[in-house]
């Protein structure tokens, strides 16, 4: 196993120019896809997650062409769901936020399909999803064990209606129905059971589809109405944000260390929830600047907070490494989706943060990290989670060397994450 080692670190700054977000990448790719006409997409996240969209809807049939440097694609959509005459089998690897939506989309597409991935996939639940749209009379079927990947599809015109799915498993549950449902024949109504977790994901989902031309609307994010017949208009063209998510980590160092970092990419207009991440650091103590186009954090003393981070739960891990910084403990709260994402989350955070020497109490959907008096050296298993490997670099801070176990696993989102941290850490 490949393993990288990190000296102790004792000041980040400067700047990053962020690389395109996942979330919007895939959704852009996919629904582009599904449009009429030819969109031009610029700023792509180019990583192990986009490649794998990417290669699954080249072999569905649309025509993307790539530009060298692969950071700008031309979608020529189909102006409708995918059509194959002969049956699909399509790898996912672990991008559970491609598997979801397509899950969806090839239920009311013509053809037969298989959806698979690697053996994190294989473990990570889809029932909920797959329950849902067979409500609505869609085909699908377990080949594995039931309630997860792989899925045998086979798709067939939908007419919508009313349905019901649990709101606080996962946001991209809604998201998929959210994005195919316009495809239907007739109009879709959706409740949520339970409270919906990470909120600002959905109203990413909403806003790229807005700009496609669909529309659809809710009531709290608890009801949500989707007019069926709808169709996929091309704006001509489509630039991905920075990726918010990515950005948490940068500006954690700046503010762990005492430096000053400015992210570009991101600022004040931003759809992405995960920019929310600064207001955490601002409660713990960090300064922080916004502008329309950039966000820039200079470190200060920190201090333990106790928060619902439900909204970012992705940037919630930041905040729990962030924690071993700041005078007194550190609880987040309802983030029981951390259990069901690449890896169940709380145990692995949870145990990395207990060999650097914190005391660590979990619960079913809470972290309490308490700091301990000085990080201890270790080696840190990353279980084929990009998010453990970068948040685990920021305890380089902490004046002992740190060896992440699995590096390359950060080519889910961001490949040359290790280099971009060094580039503004001494």
């Amino acid at each position: 196993m490949k393993t990288l080692t990190l000296a102790p670190r004792s000041r980040a700054n400067g700047d990053i120019y962020l690389p395109g977000s996942k979330s919007l990448s895939l959704r852009a790719m996919l629904i582009a896809s599904l449009a009429r006409g030819t969109t031009q997409i610029t700023n792509l996240l180019r990583s192990d997650d986009t490649q794998r969209m990417l290669d699954a809807l080249q072999q569905l049939g649309v025509d993307i062409a790539q530009s060298e440097e692969s950071t700008r694609i031309q979608v020529t959509g189909l102006a409708g769901p995918f059509s194959c005459d002969e049956h699909q089998e399509l790898f996912i690897g672990n991008s559970g936020a491609s598997i979801r939506p397509l899950c969806a989309v090839l239920s009311l597409s013509k053809g037969s399909y298989t959806l698979t991935g690697n053996e994190s996939m294989l473990v990570r639940p889809i029932r909920h999803l797959v329950d849902a749209l067979a409500h609505l009379d869609a085909s699908i079927d377990y080949l594995g064990e039931t309630g997860y990947p792989p899925l045998s599809i086979q798709g067939k015109e939908i007419q919508g209606g009313k349905i019901t799915i649990q709101g606080d498993i996962s946001s991209q549950y809604l998201t998929s129905l959210l994005i195919a449902l316009p495809l239907a024949n007739g109009d879709s109504d959706i409740e949520i059971i339970g409270e919906q977790v990470s909120k600002p994901y959905l109203d990413i989902t909403l806003d790229i589809m807005n700009r496609f031309g669909v529309q659809a609307r809710h009531e709290n994010h608890q009801r949500f109405h989707v007019p069926g017949n709808q169709e996929y208009q091309s704006p001509g063209a489509y630039m991905v944000e920075g990726d918010a998510s990515s950005a948490t980590y940068f500006l954690a160092a700046a503010a762990i260390s005492g430096g000053t970092v400015r992210v570009h990419g991101i600022g004040t207009e931003s759809v992405q929830g995960d920019t929310r991440f600064v207001d955490v650091l601002e409660t713990m103590g960090a300064r922080v600047t916004r502008d329309r186009n950039w966000i820039e954090v200079t470190g200060a003393q920190l201090h333990g907070i106790d928060m619902d981070l439900n909204h970012i739960p992705d940037a919630a891990m930041t905040v729990a490494i962030t924690a071993l910084f700041a005078t007194g403990p550190t609880r987040i709260r309802n983030i029981y989706n951390w259990r069901v994402k690449e890896t169940d989350r709380m145990h692995a955070m949870s145990t990395e943060l207990r060999k650097l020497g914190a005391t660590v109490e979990t619960g079913k959907d809470y972290i309490k990290i308490t700091p301990p008096p000085r990080i201890r050296s270790a080696s840190i298993d990353t279980y084929n989670d990009h998010r453990v490997a970068m948040s685990f670099s920021l305890a380089a801070f902490g004046g002992a060397a740190i060896t992440i176990n699995d590096p390359d696993c950060t080519a889910k989102t961001f490949p040359n994450y290790f280099s971009e941290f060094d580039a503004i850490t001494s």
